[in-house]
């Protein structure tokens, strides 16, 4: 299998030099987290076996958002936290888009487009469940934000997890969305125009002039229960690139599939190396910015409501079980190594800024 730390290492000299005027620190950061990544550099753990000897050296992982060997983690621990919320419901995703001609102006304010982005898209949602006919009420819903098209180019859009239903709060009450049908993809579109745009006015900036008049929102139903959310966990968190889907390696050159939109064809994409490798870091997110965000009663601190919304029903909650350390056994014999010796990484926080030109 092709590495992405391995291509890094062999390509970040003409890499840096072909897009320095593009790349910001958090870029190299994460290049260089990438190719730390289980390497001494991340920290190390020694254990013995303490029965026939034999010595075994682990390398600790970077953690690292965009690196491809630390994604399934978070997966996992998502997926965990979804299954804490469940609902016995019908299950919606929804996912708006921005258009294209925006993307150059979104590059150039990522942490302010991109929040703008989920509290349009956020408010679109409220405001359709809430002028319901059915419905007339707040709904819970989970946004995670993707930066890419399946070809890896900037495509930002965030994808909502919505279940098919609010709370009223007057009568303790839980009103379902009947059918497989939410709300209407081009009246949404609509919306969610007019918020994105005010938000722009009011920060001073202007859509534009060539941008569309129709943007894009699509709803899809999506099943119902755990076997949507493991689904959707897989979708939500598969990365920027799978390594497996990198296929070969030759003349300085990189071949990676993907599977179409359309189609769901697998195509293959051949690009230059060090295009290549600015295809995935160019969708690093900057420091400290939420992916995945909760709203209404999915949200942090609507536990109570949650929690009556889940009595009310009758949802069999099974508590997690608290998280066990797993013993390390001998290779040889079978016998539970002891821990002898713990190396923290060689810098704190992720990444080290010694890979960029001002380090240097």
């Amino acid at each position: 299998m092709i590495r992405l730390a391995q291509l890094l290492r062999q390509y970040q000299e003409p890499l840096i030099q072909q897009y320095a005027t593009k790349m910001q620190p958090r870029h190299y950061q994460a290049m260089q987290a990438i190719m730390d990544c289980h390497t001494p550099a991340c920290g190390e753990m020694s254990y013995v076996c303490t029965s026939c000897g034999q010595l075994e050296t682990l390398c600790h992982s970077c953690g690292h958002r965009s690196c491809p060997a630390c994604q399934h983690q978070t997966n996992n621990q998502w997926l965990d936290r979804q299954r804490q919320k469940l609902l016995p419901v019908e299950y919606y995703m929804v996912t708006f888009t921005l258009p294209a001609q925006l993307r150059a102006f979104i590059w150039h304010h990522q942490a302010w487009a991109f929040n703008a982005l989920f509290s349009a898209a956020a408010q679109t949602l409220t405001t359709f469940a809430k002028h319901d006919s059915r419905l007339g009420g707040i709904p819970g819903m989970t946004g995670v934000l993707h930066t890419h098209s399946r070809r890896m180019e900037f495509h930002p859009h965030v994808h909502f997890v919505v279940p098919g239903g609010v709370f009223n709060p007057q009568h303790s009450l839980w009103k379902p969305k009947p059918g497989k049908y939410l709300f209407n993809g081009r009246a949404m579109a609509k919306v969610f125009r007019a918020k994105f745009t005010e938000a722009m006015s009011r920060q001073g900036f202007r859509i534009p002039e060539h941008a569309p008049p129709q943007w894009v929102v699509q709803c899809q139903h999506v099943g119902r229960g755990e076997p949507a959310l493991t689904y959707l966990a897989r979708y939500l968190y598969r990365g920027v690139i799978r390594e497996e889907n990198i296929l070969r390696h030759e003349n300085g050159e990189i071949t990676f599939q993907y599977q179409d939109n359309q189609t769901r064809q697998w195509k293959k994409r051949t690009e230059t190396a060090v295009k290549f490798l600015w295809l995935v870091l160019q969708h690093v997110l900057p420091k400290g910015f939420r992916r995945t965000r909760d709203y209404g009663f999915l949200h942090g601190n609507s536990g109570q409501i949650l929690q009556r919304l889940q009595l009310i029903l009758r949802v069999a909650f099974f508590p997690s079980e608290p998280e066990t350390t797993v013993s390390r056994h001998c290779p040889c014999c079978q016998t539970v190594m002891r821990l002898i010796r713990f190396i923290r990484p060689r810098k704190t926080g992720v990444g080290r800024q010694a890979a960029s030109p001002a380090g240097r």
